[in-house]
């Protein structure tokens, strides 16, 4: 019986599975989840995707210091790179700054100079990888004989003279020598101006053969400008030079022997040979190339008069460049654009199309293309009302983009740029500026410490005037001095943007910054410093601190090294000085100061006499008060009476002290 039981249940547990498993398959038709294998599920987008490997990638040996230097950022409170490794040569000043890195530049040529003149101690290489500029550089001519080889080992050491030397040996010996070779040797003197040019790392020696007026120049040089375009041209181009002649011994001169000429007479000067050969070339039926017309179309300005005359000569040789099939590039537009800049109001209808023929070309402009542009309609020192809408265009075209070095001028668009921001006071277009410089490597177009000095003074200056004082601040420590050094100018302009601001608290940090950045003993920086601090009162915590700034500002009134005095003493600086004390409360300090207007010969202010007064009242002192009429009848002021009468009505004299006063007037009276 428990048998038949069980099988009973097993059948009936059997039949309750099987009607389970059916109203499953029923019910769940449609869930994802369906009771299906895995290997039966189709996905709902079949396709087959190629797996592609991409190929090696060639990395730079640079990589991995551009990748460490892309994560970190400039620190505002450490000098320029060039000094980290010396603290002691940290400049502090413009004037540190510019001896410490010619100094250093200086023991670096010397150091190449004694390689490359003894290069068989340094033969041993220590980098890895190989570093060629480090090694001595062969700057002796290897090959002896007179040949072809030792004329183009020559010409590949820019030794100009012993170039032409040995190709005269090589024409009277009747060697012939290649065209190739001689349109180097061409290109060679053409380049330098038929001399040798300064070779570097080399000291300077001056012969009793260097003429007098050679020595001028270079005193004239050393003055405290900088170098200018004008100074290329001190060795003009000079008639029959070996250019000249070497070109004349050509049978059949080609393109390139025309074209080395041709830019060296128009780089040193001599722009109206440079057409001439330019139409002999056309004689001989040849076809220009595209440097030959960028030369001349940069002489073209020199040759005319007008300003219609010099444009119709430039389209004259855009046509040229056309019939003979010449391809503008880059520098062709730019040198167009730069002789524009000489056109007057022409060069304004101009620049524009100029432009846009560019970019019909695909020819990108430059930074340069720029730069011409703004110089054509903001020139210095005209007036700039209503052209606002040029530099918002520029700006707007070259905004995020990162340019590369393509054309010397490159480096003049940020500082032309930053100078039309601050003529026009547009604060905007200054910070649009200022972010495309920190585009890409845009900061290296930026051109020598010269250049970014300018751009610096410019921008901060342009801050002074039309930001507030928070943000000027701001900018102030993050440039200061870690990329800029101040003039005492731009400090001027600092202490009116505190002015205006009315944040004369600040004027305690930005003295020690004054003496620190060596502008200390500037007389009219620190005239107007006092002047600021003496002109309203303030808390007194504040007072204290002023007080304190300009007992500093005294000591640099001393006598400096050597017996050589650092300013001279007005009577504005003694009286500002004195009523920043007198506002401090610090009478003996300030009666100290009013000592020296004897002292120095200076006449103090009936003003500042009768301040000084009060003072002493609210002390109490009579003897103090007494001498200070004294003083101001030892210099016969004319208020003296007005002393001694507020004496007599306010404070309580003794007998000696009222004869002493009756004296004075006496004195007075009779002097008058």
């Amino acid at each position: 019986m428990a048998s038949s039981c069980s099988r009973a249940l097993r059948h009936h547990a059997c039949k309750s599975s099987r009607i389970l498993r059916i109203n499953l398959q029923n019910s769940w038709p449609n869930r994802s989840f369906a009771l299906n294998s895995a290997a039966d599920q189709q996905p709902a987008v079949s396709s087959l995707e190629e797996i592609v490997i991409p190929k090696k990638k060639t990395w730079s040996k640079e990589a991995v210091l551009q990748a460490l230097a892309s994560t970190v950022n400039r620190d505002p409170t450490a000098s320029d790179y060039r000094f980290q490794d010396d603290p002691y040569l940290a400049p502090k000043t413009s004037l540190d700054f510019k001896l410490f890195s010619l100094s250093q530049e200086s023991g670096i040529n010397a150091a190449k100079y004694f390689i490359n003149k003894y290069p068989n101690y340094f033969q041993k290489d220590y980098a890895h990888p190989h570093i060629p500029c480090l090694m001595p550089e062969t700057l002796e001519a290897q090959i002896e004989e007179a040949s072809e080889a030792a004329l183009a080992e020559r010409v590949q050491l820019r030794k100009v003279k012993a170039a032409v030397d040995l190709y005269d040996q090589l024409l009277q010996a009747g060697t012939s020598v290649s065209l190739d070779v001689t349109n180097e040797l061409l290109e060679l003197i053409c380049f330098y101006g038929d001399r040798d040019p300064a070779q570097e790392n080399v000291p300077e020696q001056r012969t009793e053969e260097t003429p007098q007026e050679d020595v001028q120049d270079e005193l004239q040089t050393r003055k405290g400008r900088g170098p200018r375009a004008s100074d290329s041209l001190k060795t003009p181009w000079k008639e029959n030079n070996n250019a000249e002649r070497i070109f004349a011994h050509l049978s059949e001169p080609n393109t390139r022997s025309y074209s080395a000429l041709i830019r060296g007479m128009v780089k040193y000067g001599a722009y109206a040979k440079a057409f001439s050969t330019y139409t002999d070339l056309l004689n001989h039926r040849l076809t220009a190339d595209v440097h030959i017309f960028n030369a001349l179309i940069a002489a073209a300005p020199e040759v005319q008069e007008k300003y219609n005359e010099k444009w119709e000569l430039i389209v004259d040789l855009l046509k040229q460049m056309s019939e003979q099939k010449v391809k503008p590039n880059l520098l062709t537009f730019n040198a167009v654009l730069k002789a524009l800049r000489r056109c007057g109001a022409l060069g304004k209808s101009q620049a524009f199309p100029v432009i846009s023929e560019m970019k019909a070309l695909n020819i990108d402009p430059s930074l340069a293309s720029y730069s011409h542009v703004l110089s054509i309609f903001y020139k210095i020192g005209a007036p700039v009302q209503g052209q606002k809408d040029i530099l918002q265009e520029v700006m707007y075209e070259v905004s995020g983009t990162s340019f590369s070095p393509q054309d010397p001028d490159d480096a003049q668009f940020f500082i032309t740029a930053m100078r039309i921001c601050l003529d026009t006071k547009d604060i905007e277009q200054a910070y649009r500026v200022h972010e495309l410089l920190g585009v890409g490597e845009n900061w290296r177009l930026m051109g020598n410490d010269s250049k970014q000095n300018i751009y610096y003074a410019r921008f901060f200056s342009l801050l002074c005037l039309m930001e507030q004082v928070d943000v000027v601040m701001k900018w102030y420590r993050d440039l200061i001095p870690s990329v800029y050094y101040p003039s005492s100018n731009v400090m001027t302009d600092l202490l009116r943007a505190l002015d205006t601001d009315s944040r004369l608290d600040l004027i305690p940090q930005i003295w020690k910054d004054i003496k620190a950045l060596g502008h200390g003993n500037r007389q009219k920086l620190v005239e107007d410093l006092l002047a600021l601090m003496a002109r309203e009162t303030h808390s007194q915590q504040v007072q204290d601190s002023l007080a304190d700034c300009a007992l500093d500002i005294k000591s640099m009134y001393s006598t400096g090294d050597r017996g050589k005095v650092l300013m001279s003493w007005t009577a504005g600086s003694l009286s500002d000085i004195i009523s920043v004390l007198l506002a401090a409360h610090r009478t003996s300090a300030a009666w100290e100061t009013l000592k020296l207007f004897k002292t120095h010969n200076r006449v103090p202010s009936a003003d500042l006499l009768n301040r000084f007064l009060t003072c002493v009242k609210e002390s109490g002192d009579v003897d103090q008060a007494v001498e200070l009429v004294k003083i101001s009848a030892g210099f016969c002021l004319p208020d003296t009476h007005t002393l001694i009468h507020r004496i007599q009505q306010e404070f309580e004299l003794s007998e000696q002290h009222k004869s002493i006063l009756a004296d004075l007037e006496i004195q007075t009276f009779n002097s008058d």
